[in-house]
């Protein structure tokens, strides 16, 4: 378990939990907790009402009648975060190894049947052995009952999973269509088949850890959204995720009071290097226009080619999709469209105004890329924008090339403002690959095709690498100062508080899965 006290005061700060700091921090040094010392802290203290804690499981087979505790291996019930409603259950892996079954199942359904008439947050800290097998298939229809409700709840009111121990098999599907999966490192891990049937049926010799750990989801499969030393952080860090969000589809995030912080940051104006292919980090332009040290990242070491996260401006909660040219130069690919998409549909959902930041050289090229669908997979992130209805405000920091200009949140799909940095460059390609289509005889014929292609290469670059040409058209409502970026992105938020935009009567649409 690492050490992690300096993070830990920080997010304690940040959680407003007040004079719970000691047991915080006892619990943190602990190591993995109870189910009710993990609602302990993720609750305000004495806010938690517990639902069906005399529930006792039906079944007499294999001895399960001798096997009888109050609960059924869940806890269950609501209480408040920062003062607002919540609706929650962790499962006790003290208790048949918290494994599901009917009782079980009815507890958790009862809590998300709740949750959707009130309209509140459900969060679930899972810890279980799986499916209750001496029950056989009760426990499979309770996982489905799960599935159903989190499900029909998805866009109605936010659902978070925090994976505190082993999640395996079916199990695993719960999670997967909530907003958000937490892991814990070390302890937590999820996978549909374990390392022993993975090593029967395809020979491979791999541990849990490796398979279905933490970092495993976090990098690789994109699984886990957040990641933590321990579990008090990730507790902790449920609480900071939910003061981003509304209550409910109905309702608009929650509103801070606005720091004291200049409108304006002069450092911004060189951000961008002179050298067009020199790499820069995009979330330093993020924090320095964002309300001080309200940034959190989702997804930060998976497709870290895109950057996604919330964060407040003047106190107002937004959702924040940024190219970051500092990995792969920011071009989309698979796994960043896919990123995106589901971070820009969760805001939109939940009526969270979207920030984008564009610096995007185009989709990446290559075999690899376009036998596993990036068509279908940049599709997404182009779907997901063109149907999100919320404010959307756009800042093209520098490149905007070809058909990657279009899907980040550009006029042309109801980007409502939409700024340009006087470094900005939008275009069908660069300019070297432009020259090289257009001018190809011209640059061959030349007695110096050095220079006519330098020379055409410049001509190119003064007509279409500014953002000038485009504003001409009115894709570019404004060309702004870099330092004054935060000023705008706030005054533009106030603009649109009220802006209604719907779309087209019908069942649903057909996004490219």
């Amino acid at each position: 378990m690492k050490n992690n006290t300096e993070e830990l005061k920080k997010f304690r700060k940040l959680a407003k939990l007040g004079g719970g700091e000691k047991r915080i921090e006892a619990q943190h040094k602990k190591g993995k907790m109870t189910a009710r010392e993990r609602l302990d802290i993720l609750l305000d203290p004495g806010s938690f009402t517990e639902v069906d804690a005399l529930v006792v499981h039906r079944s007499s087979m294999f001895g399960l009648d001798q096997q009888k505790v109050h609960g059924d291996g869940v806890v269950t019930g609501h209480g408040r975060i920062d003062g607002r409603t919540v609706f929650v259950f962790a499962q006790d892996f003290t208790v048949l190894g918290g494994s599901l079954a009917e009782g079980h199942g009815k507890k958790i359904c009862k809590i998300m049947d709740l949750a959707m008439k009130v309209g509140a947050p459900v969060i679930g800290l899972n810890d279980s052995g799986g499916a209750r097998v001496q029950e056989g298939v009760v426990s499979l229809g309770a996982y489905a009952d799960i599935f159903l409700r989190n499900t029909l709840a998805s866009g109605v009111v936010p659902q978070i999973s925090a994976i505190m121990g082993p999640c395996a098999g079916g199990a695993v599907y719960s999670p997967a269509i909530t907003d958000f999966t937490l892991m814990v490192e070390g302890t937590s891990n999820m996978f549909v088949t374990g390392p022993k049937v993975v090593k029967t049926v395809t020979h491979e010799d791999i541990s849990s850890e490796d398979l279905g750990g933490a970092l495993t989801h976090a990098t690789k499969s994109g699984v886990a959204h957040f990641t933590h030393p321990n579990e008090a952080h990730c507790i902790l860090t449920i609480r900071k995720l939910l003061s981003y969000m509304p209550q409910n589809n109905r309702e608009d995030p929650p509103r801070q009071a606005p720091p004291q912080q200049p409108m304006t940051d002069d450092s911004l104006n060189s951000i961008i290097p002179p050298e067009a292919l020199k790499p820069y980090d995009i979330k330093e332009v993020i924090r320095r226009v964002v309300d001080t040290d309200t940034f959190l990242e989702v997804h930060s070491n998976f497709a870290e080619n895109i950057v996604v996260g919330f964060a407040n401006f003047a106190g107002r909660p937004v959702g924040i999709v940024a190219n970051q040219p500092a990995v792969l130069a920011g071009v989309l690919d698979i796994n960043s469209s896919r990123k995106g998409a589901r971070f820009v549909r969760f805001c939109d959902a939940f009526n969270i105004p979207i920030v984008t930041f564009v610096d995007v050289p185009g989709f990446l090229p290559g075999t690899e890329q376009e036998w596993n669908g990036i068509i279908t997979n940049g599709a997404k992130l182009l779907y997901a924008y063109c149907e999100a209805t919320v404010p959307k405000i756009t800042v093209i920091t520098r490149k905007a090339y070809g058909g990657a200009y279009d899907v980040m949140s550009s006029k042309h799909i109801r980007g409502d403002l939409n700024f340009a940095w006087p470094t900005s460059e939008i275009a069908v390609m660069g300019a070297q690959g432009a020259v090289e289509i257009i001018f190809s005889k011209e640059i061959q014929a030349a007695s110096d095709p050095d220079s006519a292609k330098k020379k055409f290469v410049d001509e190119y670059t003064d007509l279409f690498a500014n953002p000038f040409e485009a504003a001409s058209f009115g894709y570019i409502d404004e060309v702004i100062d870099p330092s004054e970026t935060r000023a705008r992105v706030i005054s533009g938020l106030e603009l649109l508080e009220n802006k209604v935009d719907t779309n087209p009567r019908k069942k649903h649409g057909n996004i490219p899965l």
